[in-house]
């Protein structure tokens, strides 16, 4: 099967399965978890971005998550007076998040490797601490609730809302791997000095990079939001949500389009669907499934992200679907050696 009737097909699997889940018993059914994965995929997508095409690790991510989020909430609540709607909130959200990540990314993307990594993790433990402190706007410790959505199946636009925006954002990144940019930034990668002397702009093309792994983390924040109907707790936006998108880029493949929306269902499927079936199997049996137990599913999916990374590094180093790197243009034959094969 080609890659163009591999995508169609897997789209249309994808769009079908609510109505699949109408003919299957309410323990199988799968739409409702597969939604949270579309919208991992979005941020597995903006992070892979900076991590796979440019080389830049950014180890906060969850922070931009967080401002999506809280961005959002604050646009589209009845608390405040903006109210501007789900669409404008979300662009709103994405502007937002992009606007921070200017804010961090002009004055540090200078710095290089470990550093970079260090600036980024200890932006996301800030954040996490403002939001809570900044009670007066976001409700603090408890989050911003949003009028719910009405009807028996109100989940499901928010569904298809995250897999329409996943199907272009696809599109959009593959024509971008092609683009003059996105060989800018595979040059950045792979020597930025020597990138720099060629004349690639390196510090723009990385900023641009930077900009756009946190307007699409401020994406997946405002559809989290947006499908919650709530802010979120600032808990909810700690290292750990940072672990579980960089995960899902390395264990797909740094820099495969298709292997980060593979990990980012592989990680999601794990955690939502896996463990939380394995719990209710637990709890169905009779035994402990509280979070204080070790026997719970939820304190093993860390030890379990662990083995599966570890695994890649030995066997499969370029993860699942290593990305497949441009052919370098061809290059003209010199007068002389066309003179004398003549």
């Amino acid at each position: 099967m080609s890659r163009p009737l591999a995508w169609i097909a897997a789209l249309a699997l994808v769009a079908a399965l609510p109505w699949i889940d109408l003919m299957l018993p309410p323990y199988w059914r799968l739409g409702g978890d597969v939604g949270p994965i579309l919208e991992l995929a979005i941020a597995a997508l903006g992070l892979n971005l900076l991590v796979g095409n440019a080389g830049l690790l950014n180890l906060g991510s969850a922070a931009f998550v967080a401002v999506g989020a809280y961005a959002f909430s604050i646009l589209t609540t009845v608390v405040y007076p903006f109210q501007i709607g789900i669409a404008g909130g979300t662009i709103g959200a994405m502007a937002i998040a992009a606007l921070v990540g200017y804010v961090i990314a002009a004055p540090t993307l200078r710095l290089r490797g470990d550093y970079l990594a260090i600036v980024t993790l200890g932006f996301g433990e800030i954040a996490k601490d403002l939001v809570t402190n900044l009670d007066v706007i976001t409700s603090g410790a408890e989050g911003l609730t949003l009028e719910p959505l009405t009807g028996q199946r109100a989940w499901l636009w928010p569904y298809y809302l995250a897999l329409a925006i996943l199907a272009v954002l696809v599109v959009a990144l593959t024509n971008l791997d092609h683009s003059r940019f996105g060989r800018a930034l595979a040059a950045v990668r792979e020597d930025e000095l020597a990138a720099s002397a060629s004349g690639v702009p390196a510090q723009r093309a990385k900023l641009w990079a930077f900009l756009g792994c946190a307007a699409l983390c401020g994406l997946y924040g405002a559809l989290y939001a947006n499908r919650l109907r709530f802010s979120g707790l600032p808990t909810n936006y700690d290292f750990q949500l940072s672990l579980v998108i960089l995960s899902a880029v390395i264990l797909g493949g740094m820099g495969s389009i298709p292997g980060v929306i593979l990990g980012a269902f592989i990680i999601g499927g794990l955690n939502s669907i896996v463990l939380g079936k394995v719990g209710d199997l637990l709890v169905h049996l009779g035994l402990p499934n509280d979070s204080n137990s070790l026997a719970s599913p939820s304190n093993w999916k860390f030890l379990i992200f662990g083995l599966c990374l570890i695994l890649m590094m030995r066997f499969r180093p370029a993860g699942l679907i290593p990305a497949r790197r441009l052919p370098a243009p061809p290059r003209a034959k010199p007068d002389g050696a066309a003179h004398g094969s003549a």
